[in-house]
């Protein structure tokens, strides 16, 4: 029977194009999760969108001297065009702007309102006279009073991942004018989290299947107790506060965004012509996954969890795997800095596979991992072009010519090529297994030392050698290898899909790679393959000074 697998991502700020750190966090890995459950043949719904109310768009919209929306509307779309060129397979990539976001956070605010989770009170914020207004979290920076990180934003520390206030903040000033804010009262509305507290504990003892560091993080918190937390601010931009007297504050954007899945659920149904089919990934017995940075843990295995709770009748999450920070040349990214490679830069100049290899390989699951263009550049030639490429454009080019363009009819199997395609469906086994649990490096990593087994065996049977006085042998050879490569299209097809599909063409077979399922496509004596063209670009190692270069302009730029 089908699973039904439900994928929400996290959504970016459209304040600025998308880079590395990001796609490594979490829209690749949901992105392989999709394409891998699709293959198994389960119903996949995957979908985000881009937050359009958070601060860091009316920053930006004001040192620019914009329109949030103008700024808003604009990395929407560089989001679009990002996706499609890079391959992260949205069933549903929309907004936080839409009415029908607009219309279910405001249903749900009322429904927690009603329920007794949402309550008024007054909060101390802070205000800058300066600007002559209340100053809402990301307006704010200061010391961090837990791990004394300075820099540190009025909603969340970057360094110790604990939420904030902007009261909390040791010396807090502007961001927009650096004056020294004073501190105000002010009337808003609080999610009652501290009510969620218990259950919230129960809930999360529960999911031994979180990775660890997910689990302990919010473990930790828990156990320290949560607090109210006002989701309303003095803001203009975002979801008006459907409550009377109220008309010039707006909903917080860390309440309303998780709201987003759900509202994108329905706009996706809506879509579909069948408004209720939603359900079947919220109800029932389906999984919901949530992929997201180490920094948004919080929101996603607490929040958003009380949120539903409060609402009633939704699924909880089922994970929330969560990856580590990726860092570039050894530092952390930085976009206040311009430190970091951006995925529209980089899609200008190189193909999309090479990056969503090198991501895949070096994917922080567990640790922090880094990105350099040395490291890139040799694992796309050593790795990609000299061991995968090589294998299969050697074995193509050799069928191709010696055997009328078609697929060699085999002989009896020896010991040796029984042995590998044994594993070769192995691999098919082992892969499985690991992509179900989220292990993504690892599954990557398996494929590869199956194309390096292929390589090891066609290098020992040496076909091109047999080819007049054991001709039979030759064909066997290449046959068994042309079968691995087919295992291995199926295998790297979540991580590789532009060049998985091209091998299927290939290899003579038509539609798509997602077609053929989770399974070795068999090959029958006498298919006729397509004419062979190398899958991967090697590159040269020129390219390093070249990128090295321009990242260190834009960063003093």
């Amino acid at each position: 029977m089908n699973e039904k697998i439900f994928i929400g991502v996290a959504w970016p700020y459209a304040n600025g194009s998308l880079h590395l750190g990001q796609i490594a966090g979490c829209y690749l890995p949901a992105d392989i999760f999709a394409r891998y459950h699709r293959l198994k043949g389960n119903d996949v719904l995957m979908v985000s969108g881009s937050d359009q109310h958070g601060t860091p768009i009316t920053v930006r919209a004001e040192q620019e001297g914009r329109p949030p929306k103008e700024i808003a509307d604009h990395y929407h779309q560089d989001f679009l065009d990002s996706w499609r060129k890079f391959g992260i397979s949205f069933d549903l990539f929309t907004t936080t702007d839409t009415p029908n976001h607009h219309k279910l956070t405001q249903d749900l605010f009322l429904t927690l309102k009603d329920k007794g989770y949402i309550y008024r009170d007054t909060t101390a914020l802070l205000y800058c006279s300066n600007c002559s207004r209340f100053l809402p979290d990301r307006y704010v920076e200061g010391t961090c009073p837990f791990c004394r990180f300075e820099g540190t934003r009025g909603d969340q520390c970057d360094n110790c991942g604990k939420p904030l206030n902007p009261v909390d903040l040791i010396d807090p000033y502007c961001r927009l004018c650096t004056s020294v804010p004073e501190v105000r009262e002010s009337e808003h509305f609080f999610l009652r989290l501290s009510a969620f507290n218990d259950q919230l504990i129960e809930w999360v003892r529960g999911q031994s299947h979180w990775k660890q560091n997910v689990r302990n993080f919010t473990t930790s918190l828990l156990t320290e107790g949560l607090k109210d937390r006002a989701i309303t601010r003095d803001i203009e931009w975002g979801i008006p506060v459907p409550v009377a007297g109220f008309e010039d504050k707006r909903i917080y954007v860390w309440f309303e965004a998780v709201i987003g899945y759900l509202s994108a659920s329905v706009e996706w149904a809506e879509r579909s012509g069948d408004v209720e089919k939603w359900r079947q990934f919220w109800q029932g017995d389906a999984k919901t996954y949530y992929f997201v940075g180490k920094d948004n843990i919080i929101f996603h295995t607490i929040i958003w969890p009380a949120m539903l709770m409060g609402y009633g009748g939704l699924n909880l999450p089922y994970d929330v795997p969560a990856n580590e920070f990726l860092t570039l040349e050894g530092r952390a990214l930085s976009t206040s800095r311009n430190w970091a490679v951006w995925l529209p830069d980089y899609l200008e100049r190189y193909d999309p596979d090479p990056l969503r290899y090198f991501l895949s390989v070096s994917m922080p699951e567990d640790g922090d991992s880094d990105f350099s263009w040395r490291e890139f550049v040799r694992r796309n030639n050593d790795e990609l072009v000299a061991t995968y490429g090589n294998l299969v454009h050697r074995v193509l080019t050799i069928t191709y010519r010696s055997f009328d363009g078609q697929v060699p009819a085999p002989g009896e199997f020896d010991e040796r090529s029984s042995a590998l395609l044994k594993r070769a469906e192995d691999a098919l086994d082992t892969v499985d297994g690991l992509l179900h649990q989220c292990h993504f490096r690892e599954a990557i990593r398996t494929a590869m030392s199956l194309a390096q087994e292929a390589n090891r065996y066609l290098d020992e049977k040496a076909p091109w050698k047999r080819l007049e006085d054991e001709r039979e042998g030759a064909a066997t050879s290449l046959y068994v290898a042309l079968s691995v490569i087919s295992c291995l299209k199926t295998l790297f097809n979540p991580f590789l899909p532009f060049s998985s599909q091209k091998l299927h063409q290939l290899l003579g077979l038509e539609g798509r790679v997602e077609d053929g399922g989770w399974s070795i496509a068999r090959l029958s004596p006498g298919r006729q393959l397509a004419p062979p063209q190398p899958l991967f670009t090697k590159l040269d190692e020129e390219i390093v000074a070249e990128e090295d270069a321009r990242l260190e302009h834009a960063r003093i730029s």
